[in-house]
């Protein structure tokens, strides 16, 4: 279980995401408002990300790290339309959180199969599970 510090990081790093084209989309900052509902943090703490963000700590467990990267995966999909600097950013977030270079262009190129962009979290898992073995 992660604690309410990481939770916060999560978060302020999806913000940091969001705003790629310097502002929130409404459907996006609904979605950030659902993640901060499951990882248990008030309306308020979030809002108040969006001016204070919080520095950025690595999970220690794997599948935490990738259930933030399909997280990134679902908002940069809310857009319309992806962006070579929205890709190269959900690259560099899986980079840092130390996802394997391979599973992440492997999700990347997938994610043009399925309907609206959105890689199943079965399919993710098992992209992530015969990189880590």
């Amino acid at each position: 279980m992660i604690n309410r510090v990481e939770k916060l990081s999560l978060l302020s790093e999806m913000i940091a995401f969001a705003q790629t084209d310097d502002s929130i989309k409404t459907i996006e900052y609904k979605f950030l408002l659902g993640v901060a509902k499951q990882l248990d943090i008030s309306r308020e703490d979030l809002v108040y990300l969006f001016e204070y963000p919080v520095s950025y700590v690595h999970l220690k467990s794997h599948s935490e790290r990738i259930v933030q990267f399909h997280r990134l995966v679902l908002l940069m999909n809310l857009g319309e339309n992806i962006t070579n600097k929205e890709l190269v950013k959900l690259h560099n977030f899986g980079l840092r959180m130390g996802l394997s270079h391979e599973s992440i262009n492997r999700v990347l190129d997938l994610m043009e199969s399925f309907p609206d962009k959105i890689v199943p979290p079965d399919f993710l898992i098992d992209i992530f599970k015969v990189q880590y073995n």
